[in-house]
């Protein structure tokens, strides 16, 4: 069983609470836009990081950082991309993975918009953390974090924060 912490579009930000709300978490997953390399840094002081660069993400970051992840986690597929789309709207690059070999789980980030849907089509479920940073449209800070046990994903929480703590 594999506890995950889900978050996006940081931006540079992390939310002071992000240690507590992380605590229980075997993993931090991050789907972009780090915004930079001390995000990334304090991340890592927290638990094991696995993420994907972001379209805001310099070098240094993209060095470290793949613009797609493809891994197991327990028995899930899972697939990460920063700019990704979601079920009936997917970027090119994810479409053509989708109607070839979809993963059991799709993460992106990008819209600064917290989503998660199933995708019927291609047996997978998309998960969008929405943005956990305070730069963009959005009014709220979000996060995700879940349980994957074997070939169930599971135990799924939104987290909020206002924008301006």
């Amino acid at each position: 069983m594999r506890k995950i912490g889900l978050l996006s579009d940081t931006h540079g930000y992390l939310h002071p609470e992000l240690g507590r709300i992380f605590k229980d978490s075997d993993e931090i997953w991050h789907a972009g836009d780090f915004g930079n390399l001390q995000t990334v840094d304090s991340l890592k002081k927290l638990k094991p990081l696995r993420g994907v660069y972001g379209n805001i993400d310099g070098t240094a970051i993209r060095i470290e950082f793949p613009e797609f992840l493809r891994f197991w986690c327990e028995d899930v597929d899972v697939l990460i991309t920063h700019i990704g789309g979601y079920p009936g709207n997917y970027s090119p690059a994810v479409k053509q993975i989708m109607q070839t070999q979809p993963p059991q789980l799709f993460i992106s980030g990008h819209s600064h918009i917290l989503k998660v849907m199933h995708d019927k089509k291609h047996n997978c479920l998309h998960m969008n953390p929405g943005a956990a940073g305070r730069s963009g449209f959005h009014k709220v800070i979000t996060m995700l974090r879940f349980t994957i046990n074997g070939r169930n994903i599971k135990d799924l929480e939104v987290i909020e924060f206002s924008r301006n703590p």
